[in-house]
């Protein structure tokens, strides 16, 4: 009798640790599917920007140092995703944040530098390109949320008792969040004041 009660109990351990093991294969496979997403995000703006430069330079003949950090930028964090574990790469996902940080941050000079170039901001295809732009961006946020709430799920999953244990024994790792400083949440409202 009691060898049927042991039976029973290595069974039963076996089939939950198995349901474990596929509830975190489950989680892992969704939080690369969401990185996948923001691949995609972040190729398609990669190849918009090229063509935001091309049609700025025929107006910004004494900005050339500006297009090119923009261009260099966009190099960097195009590499970064590459290389990014989510793509199959070997670095982190806080190397490609820091890469788009840079990038968001050449971007703004960019657009901050259209401002004195009344021509270039009427040229209706510079505005055709800073709506896509901006489109991407608003799909790169939303992928980005979507990605980190996959991780912070998995995280936890992985994390919980008992299933931290099946984790441990077939290598399932904490995986990153990709959390990208936005520059404009930085800037400081300007502060009016009537005396």
């Amino acid at each position: 009798m009691i060898g049927w009660i042991v039976l029973a109990l290595v069974i039963l351990a076996i089939v939950a640790s198995v349901a474990i093991y596929n509830r975190l294969v489950n989680y892992r496979n969704d939080a690369k599917n969401a990185f996948a997403q923001i691949d995609v995000q972040l190729t398609r703006r990669y190849d918009l920007i090229p063509n935001l430069v091309e049609v700025a330079r025929k107006y910004l003949q004494h900005e050339q140092e500006t297009l090119t950090a923009v261009i260099a930028a966009r190099n960097h964090a195009a590499n970064a995703l590459k290389n990014t574990e989510g793509s199959g790469g070997s670095t982190g996902v806080g190397a490609l944040a820091a890469a788009e940080q840079a990038l968001g941050a050449r971007l703004g000079g960019l657009y901050a530098t259209f401002e004195n170039y009344p021509d270039l901001k009427a040229d209706n295809q510079l505005a055709a390109l800073r709506e896509e732009i901006a489109s991407t961006e608003n799909r790169i946020a939303f992928s980005r949320q979507h990605y980190n709430d996959s991780v912070t799920e998995y995280n936890s999953a992985i994390e919980q008792f008992p299933a931290n244990i099946i984790a441990g024994m077939f290598g399932f790792r904490v995986a990153e969040l990709l959390e990208i400083e936005d520059i404009a949440e930085k800037r400081q409202p300007v502060q009016v004041k009537f005396d």
